[in-house]
């Protein structure tokens, strides 16, 4: 997740995580946030059989007929959601979205898109679900803009499957002293356009004494924001903990970035259904169960080295 302004909430509704055992895991494997483009993958099994599929009567009729489930996402996250280097989309959610289609008898297929248009998309029938570690916030459930506090939609519903935090990184040996969000006062950060970060980055430069405000550079994905930060265009970034800790794995071989400080505002990750949308969130809901009680959510988790955000069931509307 995700969150992501439109997309993580305000700072106390952050899309951070409790998942700390995530840096030490070294499972963690590329970085990315997508562009608002029509790429379709395929983030579920290439066949979808619903005579085998135990959940597949839960599923409007509709949606049975044509075996797809259209799912929004910001495919540039990872190790959330991100493209390998044949161009798939892999990573946690489509492996969750994989084994959640099994048990429906769908294909979950994952459209590009940038993040803070997500939600847009569900309001206008773009997309069934939108999943792409999204923070699930009170705001978004009731359709409020975070800055504004005005309201801009009807909101959604949230199926909860994970959770994480927020983390600050900076350049390899050059911290400069940040350790928590006060210490990026008269400091540049980098971010993700709409995400929890970007909110609590706002927040947090209200407070800061004058002339020492943070200065804010916000881009269409995370990808961008890590570019401008390698390049010395910024003094720290922040995203979501698995994230940011993904990047500090991988980016130039691990010598690149560091994370510093605690992450912090723990919040849950939720895939986003229409409020009008009330049998196809309660047949994700029951997917997302399925797999956790048959042991196929916990090998994914682990897979990706993330275990320390794992939820024990689905929750609908579990963010504050």
């Amino acid at each position: 997740m995700t969150a992501r302004s439109t997309r993580r909430t305000t700072a106390a509704q952050s899309r951070i995580a409790a998942v700390g055992a995530i840096a030490v895991a070294g499972a963690l494997l590329l970085t990315g946030c997508g562009d608002q483009t029509k790429d379709k993958e395929s983030g579920g099994s290439d066949t979808a059989d619903s005579s085998a599929a135990p959940l597949a009567d839960k599923l409007p009729q509709a949606i049975r007929d044509k075996g797809v489930i259209k799912v929004g996402s910001d495919i540039a996250y990872a190790p959330v959601e991100f493209k390998d280097d044949s161009g798939k989309t892999v990573g946690i959610d489509p492996d969750l979205a994989d084994a959640m289609g099994k048990q429906l008898g769908v294909k979950f297929e994952f459209e590009n898109g940038t993040f803070d248009t997500l939600l847009g998309g569900l309001r206008s029938k773009r997309y069934d679900i939108a999943m792409s570690a999204m923070t699930d916030t009170k705001n978004r459930q009731d359709g409020v803009d975070a800055d504004t506090g005005k309201k801009v939609g009807e909101g959604v519903d949230f199926v909860d499957y994970f959770t994480a935090g927020v983390s600050i990184y900076t350049k390899k040996g050059a911290d400069q002293g940040i350790k928590t969000w006060s210490d990026l006062c008269g400091k540049k950060l980098v971010v993700q356009r709409g995400t929890v970060s970007h909110d609590l980055a706002k927040s947090e430069a209200k407070k800061c004494a004058k002339g020492k405000a943070i200065s804010i550079e916000a881009f269409d994905n995370d990808q961008q924001a890590q570019t401008r930060l390698r390049s010395g265009g910024a003094d720290a970034g922040s995203s979501d903990f698995p994230v940011a800790a993904y990047a500090v794995k991988t980016s130039g071989g691990g010598k690149d970035f560091q994370l510093v400080g605690e992450q912090v505002e723990a919040a849950p990750y939720g895939i986003a259904v229409a409020k009008s949308n009330t049998e196809v969130r309660d047949a994700v809901k029951a997917a997302l169960d399925a797999i956790i009680a048959n042991g196929e959510y916990k090998k994914i988790i682990e897979k990706w080295g993330v275990d320390a955000g794992a939820v024990e069931e689905a929750t609908i509307n579990g963010g504050k």
